[in-house]
């Protein structure tokens, strides 16, 4: 067995230091070399040395020259076995550009916030760089872009219908998911092909080896894919190009099978297709608490010279759980991370915690900021969904949503649970406060008073995050999030319990603009009912449409899920004309309308938020008044790709990743 070292080497040197003479494999990311279980790279590495793989990291290679690129990929050597390519915790379009596709001019995933040091389509490149250097070496793409491109995709940035990645980058094969298990599958199908394979064909046996591994797609020929047994047969690429509403029916055909876990999915595109292996299971809580419980240094690698600025939001940060049951239309958790939740146990939290409270080892040159006593975070995609679990059968599920359009009867989670489990942390030696910075989800939080009441009173530093998104109620059927009425009962609650406990807290909601369905006139909803309650908005999310998701295929193919024609604001400027509306900076007749509305209710109130959250306070009964920015908000590792924007990262709302963000 292979002994863990201090960081995943990175350098021939630090191999030699090791007493390592080669890699069997080499993984290439698209963030900053991060030894923390928040960055997917470094918990899919030190996952492959507990399986007793030797495993290096090159991060973000120079991509603009060849020359440079090789050199960054091929200083530790030739691999033996196996090379991984992911785009990083973001999506490498979203973190290049803004929703209105203008260059960003920072990256919170770079040392320094620099921008530019990952390429446009990152996996794409990278992949084209491996297969120069390493000719005949089998190559896998996984992380969140490879995930949600596994088949056909609406491409936002292109304006275009573009057929699977794993066709265009002409990789061995795509991971998608959790992919511990595909990937430690995926190293003993490459050790039988080295051995087994004549000079020059090891890829190819390769692939015939891993084509079954589940959470994987695989290209195979049309001709073959007609044989599949029991296959879910999706639209081909060229019948959606002929008629846009077949992405609505491939992706809700994605979702169920991706939910189900039940049979592989097929896909032609020309001559060829992908053939998409059902999800891999779920990982128990004995095989997290394994994974998480890896010696992570929770540091930057000591090469990087500046910060990073997403470790230093999660660097106190504890991932509880995985998956999302909530299902939201424009949100990818599903289709990443599934609706399955799979949870640690409450020993393995607590012993990640005591080792937060320890600090990083004596004599650690690259020693965090010193530790203030609080753990910033203890939730997944919701902090409230610790040990949910289905008591049905997902397998013969053709619901789109545990939680919507209400919680399913077989959705069982005690939340009182979870909230003990944060209790326990708090009273870890050297702990003095523990926040739930992944926020919570409230409709599932108003059918426990105990939970919630715990929530407000101990674990809300001031501000706690939920996601209403919007008010209309047309809006909200269409995102598959509560009606406006249950928010508002939260509203009422939080500020009761707050004000009980002698607290003056807000709530920090996420609001939406231009989702597929939303007009004009819902804006102007939504910006007279925020109005009316003196809410300001400082800045607020305009959807994006990032691939595979449902929301996307609405926004493509113009039509809701069952296939009836919506409104969408396709163009920039019709975007960009509902979020000036939310933001008081829409046309003069907008403005007037939205003020002379909130000027007839005339309640009181604070403001949003500033700093760049969506953040109103709670109700009038919380004391509202203009809240100070939370300072132990953190990007987390969520993996819906509308909260991973770089403006989620930056202002301490981007959604639990863990492994998911490979």
């Amino acid at each position: 067995m292979i002994a863990q070292p201090p960081f995943l080497p990175a350098t021939g040197e630090e191999m030699r230091v090791l007493g390592w003479n080669a890699l069997d494999i080499l993984l290439v990311s698209g963030d900053a070399h991060v030894d923390h279980p928040a960055f997917g790279i470094a918990l899919l590495g030190r996952f492959l040395v507990s399986r007793g793989y030797r495993v290096g990291v090159v991060a973000q290679p120079r991509w603009q020259n060849p020359d440079e690129a090789a050199a960054d990929l091929g200083r530790m050597g030739r691999p033996r076995l196996l090379a991984g390519v992911s785009a990083g915790a973001v999506d490498s379009m979203l973190a290049r550009y803004t929703a209105f596709r203008k260059m960003r001019s920072d990256d919170a995933y770079t040392p320094g916030g620099l921008a530019g040091k990952r390429p446009n389509r990152a996996v794409l490149v990278y992949c084209g760089l491996l297969r120069r250097v390493f000719p005949d070496l089998p190559v896998l793409i996984g992380g969140l872009e490879a995930s949600l491109r596994r088949v056909s995709h609406y491409d936002f940035w292109s304006d275009s219908l573009r057929r699977s990645l794993l066709l265009d980058s002409k990789a061995d094969l795509l991971l998608y998911g959790m992919a511990e298990t595909a990937l430690a599958a995926c190293a003993l199908a490459a050790e039988k092909a080295r051995s087994s394979a004549v000079p020059g064909a090891v890829c190819r046996t390769f692939q015939a080896l891993a084509r079954t591994i589940p959470g994987t797609s695989s290209a195979i020929s049309a001709k073959e894919a007609a044989t599949i047994p029991g296959a879910l047969r999706l639209p081909s690429h060229e019948d959606i190009l002929a008629d846009r509403t077949l992405l609505m029916a491939a992706t809700l055909a994605m979702e169920r099978q991706t939910h189900q876990g039940r049979d592989p999915a097929v896909q032609i595109s020309g001559e060829r297709a992908v053939l998409v292996n059902p999800p891999a299971p779920p990982l128990s809580a004995e095989e997290l608490d394994g994974l998480y419980g890896l010696p992570f240094s929770r540091l930057p690698h000591p090469a990087h010279t500046q910060p990073v600025p997403a470790w230093e939001m999660i660097r106190t940060s504890i991932t509880s759980h995985r998956g999302c049951a909530g299902g939201c239309a424009f949100c990818s958790l599903a289709l990443h991370q599934t609706r399955r939740i799979a949870s640690r146990s409450s020993g393995s939290i607590l012993a990640e915690a005591g080792i937060i409270a320890a600090g990083p080892p004596r004599g650690e040159k690259k020693a965090p900021p010193a530790w203030a006593g609080a753990i910033s975070d203890v939730g997944g995609p919701s902090a409230n969904m610790w040990r949910a679990a289905c008591a049905l059968n997902p397998a013969r599920c053709e619901r789109q949503s545990c939680l919507f359009p209400a919680p399913c009867p077989g959705f069982r989670v005690d939340q009182t649970e979870g909230a003990q489990l944060l209790r326990e942390v708090a009273r870890q030696p050297g702990v003095r406060h523990v926040r739930v910075a992944s926020g919570v989800r409230f409709d599932l939080a108003l059918r426990d008073d105990a939970a919630l009441a715990a929530y407000t009173r101990e674990f809300t530093g001031g501000q706690l995050k939920i996601a209403p998104e919007h008010i209309s109620e047309t809006v909200l059927r269409l995102m598959r999030k509560p009606p406006p009425a249950v928010f508002e009962r939260f509203l009422e609650r939080f500020a009761r319990l707050s004000q009980a406990a002698g607290k003056e807290q807000y709530v920090v909601p996420y609001l939406m603009s231009a989702h597929p369905g939303c007009t004009d006139e819902d804006m102007r909803e939504l910006a007279a009912w925020l109005r009316r309650r003196n809410w300001r908005p400082q800045q607020v999310q305009c959807f994006i449409p990032t691939p595979g998701t449902v929301a996307t295929a609405m926004f493509y193919a113009g039509t809701d899920t069952d296939m009836r024609p919506i409104p969408v604001a396709r163009t920039d400027a019709a975007r960009m004309r509902q979020h000036y509306i939310l933001a008081g900076r829409g046309a003069p007749d907008d403005v007037r309308a939205v003020r002379a509305n909130g000027a007839a209710a005339g309640t009181s109130g604070g403001r949003f938020a500033g700093n760049g959250r969506a953040g109103p306070p709670a109700a009038e009964q919380a004391r509202l008044g203009n809240p100070a920015p939370a300072k132990d908000s953190g990007p987390e590792r969520k993996s819906g790709v509308h909260r991973n924007t770089p403006e989620a990262v930056r202002n301490g709302r981007g959604r639990k990743r863990g492994a998911g963000s490979r």
